[in-house]
């Protein structure tokens, strides 16, 4: 069914309506109006990672970690997978007459929004730091997620729209102020691709305000920008409460029905939350604020999405589904290899990894997050039929070896029963000096970070206060670096952590992420080399003390690695392999479309391996000064030893343009030098990884 079909039928639908009636459409759990054969039918899905809050689901690595992929065409089949179990569950809730939340086909994934700062705990959501990238993993998921059949299989939705990046405990008061050339170049293009591309069907606002006007109720954004200059065409959703934020927090009006009014002619058409209750849209009528062609407008929207989905076929599309696809064997292994590529290998020295089984006698396995499937999931997740801890992947590699495990602390510092407790630093030492090595396993989980209201106790608004590890984990680090130098450390969080002494005492640091359900499987992968390790950071590694603006700050300066000045702990792009590549022959041909970049690469090490191929353009223009580097171009190569693949790679002209004072994007007046390599071009990237980029000039 074309988008126009399903216009003209919502339409024909929505005009034999009441007023009563479309007003109850407008809220995300909409009634039924049995009269014209429409069921109820709640909005609010989750997708992140997996089909969320429903049960058994299939959980994959948390959206950062499949950004360390670098991989789209993976993230596409994971989307893909998703749909599938998406359907089956939904064929199986509507069997049971159960339209209740969490149990529709609209899920409110992607979360787009640029990780610019560290400490935001809700940047395990999104796909890291780069404009491109998100981009790019975002066309992913969303076509994965919808398929390209008769019907949408799911409805994807661009989250949160715009400029919304912490702080967690000011979300719903905070004015984030940015010029405009912050704005088209950092925070709207991958908005602007997944509208454009990736033919979204939903948007949803965000909390904060954007140079004073509420996202959910701004003119520029949903009207000028998101349907006049991008032409979408989907339904726009608010997030949770954040219409009642207009009055209650950022006093831009005074009441909940101009809150109402001003969100509804903003072209905002579903409200999570309360304030389209039919008595503030009523009195908005009464007292002219908003106009029944205003009604009909967004309900019309959301009606067409419920065609474009299939709700109204005799026969429903997707039926044949089974309940069986969730979670079943075929997703299990899916999930797997994207674990694999997601896993980071920060550090190596001397080839201490890959580790040999029939070495290792007796291996102690420290730390908080060893034994825990909380620091699997990452948030926003369902339940998956079976959890592979990181102690049980190590485990099970090791059939012949002693292996102890030992938590040593608690995940943060707290009280227990009035007390405190230290939790056997001194047992997890005594291990560590007797076995031949010690895997420690610290970190975060999402009661550390994540969104407001959802972490705990001292973390309880989300944020980080700083890069560092909790100070129980700093005492556990410290002790068992002093008595031991067989050190990995495996370090599961969802963003960037100062490691502290373990940065050069360890010799060798993986960084997992939330690595999924079959997290512990694909972290043994890795260490006993099944699998080469292939992700690469999609965020800046900082150092505590490198001076990062107040989070309340969003401009760029300073920021992410195209705007960085000092040095990173590691940077952007970045991760090490258990073989190496060579690079050559780098050619350049022009397209309408912009140009393709071509690139022979060698497995010239002693395994195969997965290459990550990146290309960055480095624009230069006396006008209008350009970010350090940009991330245009990405592809995957696997290769055996001594093997080669010429590689061609699509950059976009879009991506190389500079941008205005006024947010336009035009030609650089000095031209344009690309490179092409496994990492970065900046120095430090290239000293950690012993390789040089190769570079053209156009």
């Amino acid at each position: 069914m074309t988008r126009e079909e399903a216009r003209l039928k919502a339409s024909e639908l929505v005009a034999q309506m009441t007023t009563e009636e479309k007003i109850s459409q407008l809220v995300y759990d909409a009634r039924s109006v049995e009269r014209l054969g429409i069921p109820s039918y709640n909005w609010w899905n989750e997708a992140l990672h997996g089909v969320a809050r429903a049960g058994l689901a299939t959980v994959f690595p948390q959206a950062i970690a499949m950004a360390a992929s670098f991989d789209p065409e993976l993230l596409y089949e994971v989307a893909s997978a998703i749909a599938d179990e998406a359907r089956a569950k939904y064929n199986a809730a509507q069997q049971e007459g159960d339209h209740g939340i969490y149990k529709g086909l609209t899920f409110w994934s992607p979360n787009i929004n640029i990780f610019r700062d560290p400490r935001w705990g809700r940047g395990q959501e999104t796909y890291g730091e780069d404009p491109f990238l998100t981009a790019t993993m975002g066309m992913a998921f969303v076509k994965g997620l919808q398929g390209d059949g008769e019907f949408m299989k799911a409805a994807a939705c661009a989250k949160h729209f715009a400029v919304h990046s912490g702080p967690e405990a000011l979300r719903h008061s905070l004015d984030a102020r940015v010029d405009d050339r912050d704005l088209f170049e950092t925070y709207l293009p991958a908005f602007e691709w997944l509208v454009k591309e990736a033919k979204v069907e939903a948007v949803m606002g965000a909390y904060n305000r954007v140079n004073g006007e509420p996202a959910c109720g701004s003119k520029r954004l949903l009207v000028d920008i998101l349907r006049g200059e991008w032409g979408f065409e989907g339904h726009v959703v608010s997030d949770c409460g954040a219409i009642a934020d207009f009055h209650e927090n950022h006093h831009v009006t005074s009441s909940a029905y101009e809150s109402e009014a001003m969100a509804l002619k903003a072209g905002c058409d579903l409200n999570c939350g309360c304030v389209y209750a039919a008595g503030n849209i009523l009195v908005a009528l009464e007292k002219g604020l908003i106009t029944e062609e205003d009604l009909d407008r967004s309900v019309i929207r959301l009606m067409t999405t419920r065609f474009l989905l299939g709700m109204f076929e005799e026969k429903p599309p997707y039926a044949d589904i089974p309940l069986e696809v969730v979670d079943c064997p075929a997703h299990q292994e899916l999930n797997l290899k994207m674990a694999q590529e997601s896993i980071v290998l920060l550090k190596n020295t001397d080839n201490f990894l890959p580790l040999d089984p029939a070495q290792l006698k007796s291996v102690a396995i420290i730390g908080p997050n060893a034994q825990s499937v909380s620091v699997l999931k990452g948030n926003y997740c369902g339940t998956a039929g079976e959890y592979i801890t990181i102690a049980d992947g190590i485990r099970r590699s090791l059939p012949g070896a002693r292996v102890n495990v030992i938590t040593g602390c608690k995940l943060y510092d707290r009280k227990e029963r009035g007390y405190e407790w230290d939790g056997g630093i001194s047992e997890a030492v005594a291990y560590a000096r007797r076995a031949d090595l010690t895997v420690l396993c610290v970190g975060l989980d999402p009661t550390i970070e994540g969104e407001e209201g959802e972490a705990s106790s001292e973390y309880a608004i989300g944020d980080k206060h700083n890069l560092l590890l909790p100070r129980s984990q700093q005492n556990l680090v410290e002790a068992v670096c002093r008595v031991t130098d067989r050190l990995v450390v495996v370090v599961t969080a969802g963003s960037c952590i100062d490691l502290g002494i373990a940065n050069t005492h360890a010799k060798a640091i993986l960084h997992a992420w939330y690595p999924g359900a079959r997290g512990g499987e694909a972290v043994a992968d890795i260490l006993f080399g099944r699998v080469s390790p292939s992700g690469r950071l999609p965020v800046t590694f900082y150092h505590d003390n490198n001076n990062i603006p107040d989070i309340t700050d969003y401009r760029m300066a300073g920021r992410t690695y195209r705007f960085l000045k000092e040095k990173p702990l590691y940077p952007f792009g970045y991760g090490l392999s258990y073989t190496t590549f060579a690079y050559q022959d780098f050619d350049i041909t022009k397209t309408d479309a912009g140009l393709i970049a071509s690139v022979s690469v060698t497995n010239t090490g002693c395994c195969s391996g997965r290459e990550v191929v990146q290309v960055y353009a480095k624009l230069k223009d006396s006008r209008f000064p350009a970010p350090n580097f940009q991330l245009c171009g990405i592809a995957s190569v696997t290769l055996d030893p001594g093997e080669t693949a010429r590689v061609n790679i699509p950059v976009s002209g879009y991506w190389l343009k500079v941008v205005t004072d006024k947010g336009k994007r035009v030609d650089p007046d000095e031209g344009i030098t690309l490179y092409v390599g496994g990492h970065q071009p900046d120095e430090y990237s290239c000293q950690l990884c012993g390789t040089k980029c190769l570079e053209r000039r156009i």
